[in-house]
């Protein structure tokens, strides 16, 4: 029978066929080539330390020098050592694919890291903080590495192998260890009767808010718990007011055992997207903004930091009421809600503490839906009341940062709906309303009829995953509004 010899004996022979040409080629070199050829490279240690900052908004690294950036240099042959800190405290690392380095992650609470390694080839290798974000902001820089690549030692082959995988290995997010759910989750859930008292007709003045962002274990549904990431300890953050023509003094600090940096964009400000151009604020730091209310009407904010859905899906985005002149008409109660998606490594409802799953994110396919940050926020941890004849006016939006919001309360018909947030001209006898990510709305009720009244975003296989709230109508019916049976 005849065979068919392998790719790997062929390789082999041709190698075998090749090697007296190789000597002969080698043999043919003028004396003081071969020299050449053969002086070892004269090694030495180069050492860098680089310090990560804030610069003109960015993130960066910095040298010794105070060069943003720098560009590294080194020979081949060379053993490179960076000793890596965090100047403004957030956590960060460095990469180099191509040369398969890796440093550990480090913040202002770990302290100072070193990565060590020999380099083995000629180029321009870039490096970068992996941190979902940080390289879009500003953290890479370059080593240039001169001279001649070093034969390798092993099998070409084997090799290559090793390299691709170390390389894949670095851009491949390695599975989170799986641990239960954290002991000290608390309810994050924002409280929707927190709302600041009506402003009505007066003069425009000047206010001061200060926010907090603070990252802490939360309870994300029964038996779960997830790293939020949050203004003021609460999702979503808390809702603020002002008027036509008041001035806005904003500031927002960043709590000093924060891993991230953080910032706030306020689709109610013009200029400085926002605010988030000029409230970049490192761990421990503080930043404060100003700003006029312009235009009335219900506006979402949120944190500006890369990687901005990563941030807007822990649980960073709020609302800011600004009323027009004269306010808003008096109603009985009012409610602060809104909508998010939340993307883990563990499907919906495993008993564990939850990690972020940025490809899912990127993808759009959200394991969770909820109102107010977590399952259950406005079913067990709060429910909206009211009473048999009263008005009830709900202030919704969406933080997102992907999906659109089919908003409805099981019945019930919102009286008014101001879309969008637009507070000059609403419209009347709603059934649902569709909320953008990133936008608002405001609904207005008379309830009528005692019951449980579910707030649902009528893309209703979202129930099933958080998105379900109550309203709780006690009182006497209405006659002739609603009974069970027929007509009597």
């Amino acid at each position: 029978m005849k065979t068919t010899p392998s790719l790997r004996a062929i390789a082999a022979a041709v190698c075998v066929l090749a090697m007296p040409l190789s000597v002969q080629a080698q043999a043919s070199l003028p004396a003081s080539a071969a020299a050449t050829a053969a002086k070892p490279v004269a090694a030495t240690l180069k050492r860098y330390e680089l310090q990560t900052n804030i610069v003109d908004g960015k993130m960066v690294f910095i040298d010794a020098k105070g060069q943003v950036n720098p560009v590294l240099a080194a020979k081949v042959g060379d053993t490179v050592e960076l000793v890596l800190k965090s100047g403004e405290g957030a956590e960060h690392d460095l990469l180099i694919p191509e040369l398969n380095v890796a440093s550990a992650k480090f913040s202002a609470n770990s302290g100072s890291t070193t990565v060590r390694f020999k380099v083995t080839r000629a180029g321009t290798f870039t490096y970068y903080c992996s941190i979902p974000g940080h390289r879009q902001i500003g953290m890479e820089g370059k080593l240039e590495v001169s001279g001649t690549s070093l034969a390798e030692t092993a099998a070409p082959k084997a090799a290559s192998e090793s390299s691709q995988a170390a390389a894949l290995a670095l851009y491949t997010p390695a599975p989170s260890p799986m641990r239960g759910p954290d002991p000290s989750a608390v309810n994050v859930a924002a409280n929707p009767a927190s709302v600041p008292s009506a402003i009505g007709a007066r003069a425009p003045q000047t206010l001061k808010y200060r926010m907090e962002t603070v990252e802490l274990p939360g309870k994300l549904d029964d038996g779960t718990s997830f790293t939020y990431w949050t203004f003021n300890r609460q999702v979503p953050g808390p809702m603020l007011r002002a008027k036509v023509g008041d001035t806005v003094e904003l500031t927002l600090f960043n709590a000093k055992d924060s891993k991230m940096i953080h910032s706030i964009d306020l689709h109610a400000v013009t200029g400085g997207h926002g605010g988030g151009q000029h409230t970049q604020v490192a761990p421990g730091q503080e930043k404060t903004v100003t700003f006029k209310a312009l235009n009335p009407g219900l506006f979402v904010y949120h944190c500006a930091t890369p990687l901005v859905p990563q941030h807007i899906a822990a649980g960073m985005y709020g609302m800011i009421l600004v009323e027009p002149e004269g306010g808003l008409s008096k109603v009985d109660r009012e409610y602060y809600v809104m909508q998010g998606e939340m993307y883990t490594g563990r499907p919906h409802g495993a008993p564990v503490h939850q990690e972020p799953n940025l490809e899912k994110m990127a993808n759009e396919l959200p394991d969770y839906y909820v109102f107010n940050g977590e399952v259950g926020a406005l079913s067990k941890t709060h429910k909206l009341q009211a009473k048999v004849g009263e008005t009830v006016r709900i202030y919704f939006g969406v933080g997102g940062p992907n999906k659109i919001s089919s908003f409805h309360i099981i019945g019930e018909i919102f009286d008014k709906v101001y879309s969008e947030g637009s507070i000059s001209s609403p419209k009347h006898d709603v059934q649902t309303t569709l909320v953008a990510p990133g936008g608002a709305t405001i609904v207005e009720l008379k309830v009528q009829h005692p019951g449980s009244y579910l707030l649902v975003d009528h893309a209703l296989s979202r129930a099933g995953k958080g998105a379900v709230g109550v309203l709780e109508v006690t009182g006497e019916a209405v006659p002739g509004v609603y009974h069970a049976g027929a007509v009597q």
